[in-house]
Order: C-alpha cells, then sequence, then structure tokens
C-alpha cells in the first residue's frame, strides 16, 4: 500500500510538472491586449503596431533574452506596397516601415532553432486584404490571426528559457511585422539576416492556433517534406490531435521565406473560420485551452528534435508556387481542413466574382474551365492563369450535386 501511495505521488507531481509547461492565464493575457481595440488592428507601419512591437520586446527584456535585431530587440525595415492587386510593378505603391522583434536564446550550441509567429494584421480595413463587405474604419482585431500565434511564441520562449532543457540548440524568437502585405518581415529578415542563414537548424511558424475545435481535434502541418524526419517525430509525439499533413514548404505565412532559403520549416494552423479577416476576429472567440494544447504538443516535438542531429533539407513539390502572380481574385476563402478532392470553400466574400456566379460556401470547386483541381494549390495555379474580365465555367459539388456556374473576374 505504501509503494502504491508513494508511485500515486510521484505520478501527480509529473502530472503537475507537465500541466504547468504552459500557462493558459498568461496565453489570454497577451491575445487580449494585442486583440484590443486599443491597438487599433495592429496594422502594418501604424502606431499601434509599434505599440504591439514594444509589448514584445519587454517581454523578451523581461526574459533576459539578448536582443538579436538591428536596433535593439527590434528589426526594422521598408518595403514598398501596392494595395492595387493587378499591378505588380514592384516600383508602384507606398512606402511602408516595418518592425520585426527578435530575441536569442544563447545555448551556446553550434546551431539554432527559429520560432517565429506574425503579430500584424489589418488595421481598420483600409488594404485589400478585409473579407468583409464594408471594412474601413472597423477594427480587424485579429484574435485568433495572429495573436494566437504570438501569445504561443512568448508562451514558449518563457518556457525555454525557465526550463533550459537543452545545450544542442539554441532559439530564435521571431515575431514579425507585415505577414498580410505579403511576408514583409520574414522576407527581410531573410535577405539579411542576424543570424547566419548555415547555423539555422529548422524554424517552426504559428499562425492562427487558437480556434481548435475540442471535438474533431484537428491540427494542420505544413511542411512536413522539408526534412526526412519530420513526419515520424510528428506522428510518434502525437496522442491527441487529428493531423492533417502537408509536405510543401511553401504556403500564405511566414514559413515561406525561410523554405525559399534551403531550411527545414514547420507551419502548425488550427484551420480557417468565418471570422477570418474580418472584425469579427475577437479574443472571446478564441480557444485559449486549445493554444496550450497545441504548445504542449509542439514542446515534446522540439523536445523530440532535439535529440536528433541538424535537421537535413529537402525540396518539396509546389516550390514555384510563390512565384505566381494573381491578377484575378475570385472572392472565397478555401477550407484548408479539408481532407477531401477538390477545394472547399468555407466563406464566399460579398459583391465578388464567386458571390455573383452563384458559389455558396461548403461548395466544394473541382475544376475551372475544363482543368482538374485537387486542392488548394491547383486552384492558386490555375487562378494565377486568368486576368480581369475573363469568364469561367466553375465545376463544383454541392451536397450530392454536381453543378457548373459560369463567372467572370
Amino acid at each position: 500500500m505504501k509503494k502504491q501511495f508513494i508511485g500515486f505521488l510521484l505520478t501527480l507531481c509529473s502530472f503537475s510538472v507537465f500541466a504547468q509547461r504552459v500557462n493558459t492565464t498568461n496565453i489570454e493575457t497577451v491575445v487580449s491586449y494585442l486583440a484590443s481595440d486599443e491597438l487599433q488592428g495592429r496594422a502594418t507601419s501604424s502606431e499601434d503596431e509599434r505599440k504591439a512591437a514594444k509589448y514584445i520586446a519587454e517581454k523578451f527584456k523581461m526574459m533576459a533574452l539578448q536582443p538579436f535585431g538591428n536596433n535593439w530587440f527590434y528589426y526594422d525595415f521598408v518595403k514598398r506596397y501596392n494595395t492595387n492587386v493587378h499591378d505588380s510593378d514592384e516600383n508602384h505603391g507606398e512606402l511602408r516601415t516595418g518592425r520585426d522583434v527578435i530575441a536569442f536564446l544563447d545555448n551556446q550550441a553550434e546551431y539554432t532553432v527559429i520560432i517565429g509567429a506574425h503579430y500584424d494584421h489589418l488595421g481598420l480595413g483600409d488594404d485589400h486584404n478585409s473579407l468583409d463587405a464594408n471594412p474601413k474604419n472597423k477594427v480587424h482585431n485579429g484574435a485568433d490571426d495572429n495573436a494566437s500565434g504570438v501569445a504561443g511564441l512568448i508562451e514558449l520562449a518563457n518556457f525555454f528559457t525557465s526550463n533550459g532543457f537543452t545545450e544542442r540548440y539554441n532559439f530564435l524568437f521571431m515575431a514579425f511585422s507585415g505577414e498580410e502585405l505579403g511576408l514583409f518581415g520574414s522576407k527581410a529578415w531573410c535577405e539579411k539576416p542576424t543570424l547566419a542563414l548555415d547555423k539555422v537548424n529548422y524554424m517552426l511558424n504559428m499562425d492562427m492556433i487558437g480556434r481548435l475545435n475540442n471535438e474533431t481535434k484537428k491540427l494542420l502541418v505544413y511542411g512536413i517534406g522539408t526534412s526526412p524526419n519530420f513526419e515520424t517525430t510528428l506522428d510518434r509525439i502525437n496522442t491527441k490531435f487529428s493531423l492533417k499533413k502537408d509536405s510543401s514548404g511553401v504556403g500564405p505565412s511566414d514559413h515561406t521565406s525561410f523554405y525559399l532559403k534551403n531550411l527545414p520549416v514547420l507551419h502548425f494552423f488550427t484551420g480557417q473560420h468565418s471570422d477570418y479577416h474580418k472584425p469579427t476576429d475577437d479574443a472571446d472567440k478564441v480557444n485559449y485551452a486549445g493554444i496550450a494544447e497545441v504548445l504542449e504538443y509542439l514542446i515534446d516535438v522540439i523536445y523530440d528534435l532535439d535529440k536528433q542531429p541538424k535537421q537535413p533539407f529537402l525540396k518539396t513539390a509546389y516550390q514555384a508556387g510563390t512565384e505566381v502572380s494573381f491578377k484575378v481574385t475570385m472572392g472565397v476563402m478555401p477550407d484548408y481542413a479539408f481532407d477531401g478532392k477538390g477545394m472547399r470553400i468555407d466563406d464566399v466574400s460579398n459583391n465578388r466574382p464567386a458571390q455573383k456566379g452563384g458559389i455558396q460556401k461548403g461548395d466544394i470547386i473541382i475544376g475551372i474551365q475544363g482543368k482538374a483541381i485537387g486542392n488548394v494549390m491547383d486552384y492558386m495555379k490555375i487562378l494565377s492563369e486568368h486576368k480581369k474580365g475573363d469568364t469561367v465555367d466553375v465545376e463544383l459539388i454541392r451536397g450530392s450535386e454536381t453543378l457548373t456556374k459560369t463567372i467572370t473576374f
């Protein structure tokens, strides 16, 4: 009986230590501040984004991390941004000054693991990225996109700084500006890095990890094909998630910038929702316990990868995808968590080509103008082949029916 009691205490202690690896209250505090009306949506170059940057930098400073930008914890950059999506001339548009926030945990190791998340969002909806019908002068708080990822970044920085679990790898914690404008912050750093890229082990990115579905537990992981050990590690560690895995290192978030520098990447995402890029993406809709579950998983993944040598890099399919130039848009939001064939639509914007052509939320697009669509990447590639004014037939599945809708870009 005594042995059983001691065993029970040891189990209880172990569980308590495990449960305290991340703090849900801290996560909620960060999301609630970054996604508050006070910061007016954190638009790149705005004074409100600078306030958010200062908040993140102070968090890093409190952890006694090393500043690793080009200006203290800040990495300042200038990029020209063109709100006209049909104008591909890089010399057109207004200059935007962005500010990444970067901190280094030095474990005296040769190689470094980068953990990143973007902290900018859409401000008051002045740029073209909002999916709201009448977006201007509405605060786009971006609680899930991407205050959730930044809260995860800060919590992981706190954990690894406090626990000092390894000397095999250092950590570089990066909060990116300008992601919503085209991965500006991560691209800027990768072009002029403050750490030699050949000393990077891999890059782990968190973008929209705040809407975990408690029933399906679906977690999307991109980049598993960028190193030969990633998928085995992810599967071995996983005990609770339904993983949807994508091999490509290219996608609509900051991990892409690192992949294009021949670095292994992993990108974590809990899925699309109807509040994406709308003023309704607020802090009270975030699943904070779900973020904690994702972070616990990431800690275990990092622990496991820490036991391995530096991760080798592999090129994946669709590398050319980031070079695709879009002159048209249908006005739909893909369901990235969809596992079937085709591209399921998660939302349709008002007064855009898809809505005008009768395409609805929940439809599954399987072809455009006779070309088959098996996934989102196929859709993006085919879309890039069209120009404004083109009229195309869109083949789709709605319930048990196969329909054809005609739209004009």
